[in-house]
């Protein structure tokens, strides 16, 4: 969930020129009591804001949102607990994951908030620990079944952060993060009932699977952001793209299970749009980053990838006939957009 939240052409990237400390909208900067020289302001709005990227935030909602979808259910208390608790546990992934790449953004992102001095490195680790702890209390109110998902799904987060980030198993732990997610907002819906949560999960399996994979295809393209240069990864998170996209928009066969069908003509006409717009927008910056391998294409299309999760996320709630949880979904894309033009989700 370190999402990985997305750029386009006017989104600041980290590797855009930083403004001069004296040029309108650079980081307040205060002078140093040792030296005399400008120093960064600390703990600022903006420099939380990019630590926890919060225009990824639009991205969260969408996944519990949708796991209530394909269980045929209509959103209520319970989902909204679970999306609650999305947000916290995403925002803790995007807290420890600079905490925890602090040396390395010293290197390669000295304007990240932690190695430019905006933010310590205790205070990144505390919020880190602080929104854990709400997220899986959000979600223990849910329901048993819910608590247990919000569980694995904060334990997926920290083992990501703190160890398989750089490892193979990174994209796989990232997708099933998402996964999880999705899930959550599954069990959170169905309650506490006896077998309510194996039955939830069961039934939103093939959802959370689509976005699971979706995920880590973005995010091993991710792993080139800073240096560009591969023209194999962007290649095989575009043919990902579209085999998804293919899938969402053919016609689901009907089924007696506990997920509803999509029913005639509207929602399978709107599930077809959706998953348009899902491979229009994570497919493009792909295609321009196989293209063109550089650091800056190659960010966009993370950011595409990131900012199609929106359309995804409302195809897979059209699917299963929640046609009105789909537009409410898809309204956070323009929000998404308007705050990525001004904090980066990268």
């Amino acid at each position: 969930m370190t999402q990985p939240p997305p750029p386009d052409s006017a989104a600041p990237t980290p590797d855009s020129p930083r403004p001069m400390p004296d040029a309108p909208g650079s980081v307040p900067r205060t002078p140093s009591p040792l030296s005399g020289t400008p120093a960064p302001a600390r703990n600022t709005p903006r420099a939380w804001a990019e630590l926890l990227r919060v225009s990824a935030l639009f991205t969260v909602p969408g996944d519990a949102l949708a796991g209530a979808a394909v269980l045929g259910a209509r959103p209520g208390r319970t989902t909204a607990l679970a999306v609650g608790a999305s947000l916290c546990l995403y925002e803790a992934g995007m807290a420890l994951n600079d905490w925890a790449d602090r040396d390395e953004d010293a290197v390669d992102r000295p304007h990240r908030p932690i190695p430019s001095g905006r933010v310590s490195p205790p205070a990144a680790l505390a919020a880190a620990g602080a929104l854990t702890v709400a997220g899986v209390a959000l979600a223990a109110r849910a329901g048993r079944p819910a608590f247990a998902v919000s569980t694995a799904l904060a334990a997926t987060v920290w083992s990501y952060d703190l160890h398989l980030k750089h490892t193979v198993a990174g994209p796989v732990a990232m997708g099933a993060a998402r996964s999880l997610d999705l899930l959550l907002g599954a069990t959170a819906t169905a309650g506490a009932a006896p077998g309510a949560g194996g039955g939830a999960v069961r039934a939103a399996l093939p959802a959370a699977a689509a976005l699971g994979v979706h995920t880590a295809a973005v995010t091993t393209v991710s792993r080139r952001e800073a240096h560009g240069g591969s023209t194999a990864l962007p290649l095989a998170a575009l043919a990902v793209t579209g085999a998804i996209g293919t899938l969402l928009g053919r016609r689901r066969p009907k089924s007696s299970g506990t997920a509803r069908t999509a029913g005639p003509a509207g929602p399978r006409a709107l599930t077809a749009g959706l998953a348009a717009a899902y491979a229009a927008t994570a497919g493009r910056p792909l295609l321009h980053a196989a293209l063109n391998p550089s650091p800056p294409l190659t960010q966009r299309a993370v950011g595409g990838g990131i900012r199609a999760m929106i359309p995804l996320q409302g195809a897979l709630a059209a699917r299963g006939g929640a046609a009105g949880v789909a537009l409410g979904v898809m309204a956070l894309a323009p929000l998404a957009r308007t705050v990525a033009r001004k904090v980066s989700p990268t």
